[in-house]
């Protein structure tokens, strides 16, 4: 099949016109058809069995599956599926889906179906599916929360399609190199395919050294800010933006740096939620048939342990009384500190204590690092040192300063450098920002009517906390009271090493609350910490102009 004719007719399955759909359904059908009939009957002049999916014919099965599960339009998902049917017939090896839904943490049955959703979420996955030209399985996670998902959606475009200082490969191989610095496979599939169909170079995909020396140049802060950003300075900055023919502006940085920080986070997302490949991509399907037991070696190797899927996840099963007691406790704290707030201040003094030893405890919070976590194809090759990871801030004596909100904010200063040079972005970031920080539905587990403000708030600022952030009118102690060690230890490592979550990690923290509420965690996770890695690449550059 021809690459370029087959690109445009499935773009034009993106189409909200029922019409232009359909034609491009019948001509995608017919050229399908032919391919696996000229495949079937080579396969009987050769005597072989059954005909394997060649010449490209793979590749269009196993889109024509994922369109049939995945795509908002039924007319596009029915008529997939018949085309799948009549290849079939012509007794060519359909692929099928691996796995269990768009998460390997949260029971399929769980998340919302494509083709069962309500009228506000189909415009939201319609809108995706036209944007991105499928419906991902981040946005089948993210969208237990709808308000965030669309916000999310709109900035995303906008930095990856819209006007911008970047050109368009630019912007996705800088995807790649974000999301390969925790080993996302997922991420960095979902981009390389997106980095080829707008025309990138494929030399460029066999390692960062074969890409221009200006990406190249942009390694070592994408390895700071992924890992270390406390470590960057002005001078780093200046280095890029100095380096003559291979020089940044200071919009394309910018550009660059919003980039580089928003698919750190995703990575973030898509390990804490134990995010599936996408059905088309390496790891979503298989064309070997079901073993009897409908469990087969293909489902190990590729991660799938049918073992896990058995056994239900803790939220949303049968309460345990430990894990009832559990909410119980942590309401009843939520109700004390606040009673203790209208008593009574800590000093200046003893709050920035509090701080230092939350810091320095936090130091202390690791998970074990032999655990199995998610099966991951080696994609080393799209960053440089791969030896350069997270480091906590003391280690070998190694002293870095506070990072005191009161002299430099995200609201005060951040907002204003991004708006002036990247203009919409700053506001498209503070809108997903409040959005994820404010997000309530005045619940917790099975209560309602719940202020938990507080519980958010000692979220994001633990997240802060451990990049060395401080805010001079927040009692740190409240932390303590609010998480405990499970909770701290699924949070700093989605936060600080997001490759090592597992789903006992997941399973672990608040087990008696809804997935909803989960997913809910993750989103403060992904803000907050895209917010401290900008926050110090942001004064960094401020630093740099004054």
């Amino acid at each position: 099949m021809e690459e370029r004719e087959g690109e445009v007719r499935w773009d034009a399955l993106c189409s909200r016109d029922a019409a232009a759909r359909a034609a491009a359904l019948d001509t995608i059908g017919q050229a399908v058809l032919r391919r696996a009939e000229s495949v079937a009957s080579g396969a009987a002049a050769d005597g072989l069995p059954v005909p394997a999916a060649r010449d490209g014919l793979g590749e269009a099965l196993a889109r024509l599956l994922m369109l049939s599960k995945r795509c908002p339009f039924p007319d596009v998902r029915e008529k997939s599926e018949a085309i799948l049917g009549g290849v079939q017939e012509l007794g060519i090896r359909i692929p099928r889906p691996l796995g269990h839904g768009p998460s390997r943490f949260i029971p399929e049955k769980e998340t919302i179906q494509v083709g069962k959703e309500d009228a506000a979420m189909h415009t939201l996955f319609a809108e995706s599916f036209a944007t991105l030209g499928r419906l991902d399985n981040v946005t089948l996670v993210m969208v237990f929360h709808p308000q965030y998902l669309e916000s999310f959606l709109k900035t995303q475009h906008y930095l990856l399609q819209m006007d911008g200082p970047l050109p368009l490969h630019y912007r996705h191989y800088i995807g790649i190199m974000a999301a390969a610095r925790h080993q996302c496979s997922y991420l960095v599939n979902l981009h390389v395919n997106d980095f080829l169909h707008v025309g990138g170079d494929p030399k460029w995909l066999n390692g960062l050294e074969n890409a221009p020396q200006k990406l190249q140049n942009l390694g070592e802060l994408n390895k700071m800010l992924a890992h270390r950003p406390w470590l960057i300075t002005k001078e780093h900055i200046e280095q890029l933006l100095k380096t003559e023919e291979n020089s940044w502006s200071l919009a394309e940085l910018i550009h660059a740096v919003v980039l580089l920080t928003h698919y750190h986070s995703l990575a973030s997302f898509t390990f804490g939620c134990g995010i599936s490949p996408e059905i088309d991509c390496e790891g979503g399907h298989t064309f070997r048939p079901p073993s009897v037991s409908n469990y087969c070696i293909c489902d190990i190797t590729n991660g799938y342990h049918g073992v896990d899927e058995i056994h239900a996840s803790p939220a949303g099963s049968i309460p345990s009384t430990e894990s009832v007691c559990e909410v119980e406790a942590l309401m009843e704290k939520m109700k004390q500190l606040q009673e203790c707030r209208d008593e009574e201040e800590a000093s200046q003094e003893e709050m920035a204590t509090r701080f230092e030893r939350e810091k320095r405890e936090s130091m202390f919070v690791c998970s074990s690092e032999d655990e199995e976590s998610a099966a991951t194809r080696d994609v080393s090759r799209h960053f440089e040192d791969t030896s350069y990871g997270y480091k906590d801030f003391s280690r070998h004596g190694m002293h870095v300063p506070t990072f005191r909100v009161q002299d430099y904010s995200w609201e005060d200063h951040g907002y204003s450098l991004v708006n002036r040079l990247y203009p919409d972005v700053g506001q498209l970031l503070d809108e997903k920002f409040h959005i994820a920080y404010n997000l309530t539905y005045n619940t917790m587990a099975m209560h309602k009517d719940v202020d938990t403000s507080m519980l958010r708030r000692a979220i994001w600022n633990y997240i802060h906390c451990m990049f060395g952030i401080r805010y001079d009118d927040y009692d740190y102690g409240e932390i303590n009271q609010l998480l405990d060690r499970s909770f701290k230890v699924y949070i700093k490592t989605v936060v600080c090493t997001p490759e090592k979550t597992t789903k006992r990690m997941y399973d672990s923290f608040w087990r008696q609350f809804e997935h909803s509420e989960k997913v809910h965690v993750n989103l403060l996770l992904v803000e907050a910490r895209m917010q401290a890695e900008l926050l110090y690449a942001l004064r960094a550059i401020t630093r740099y102009m004054t």
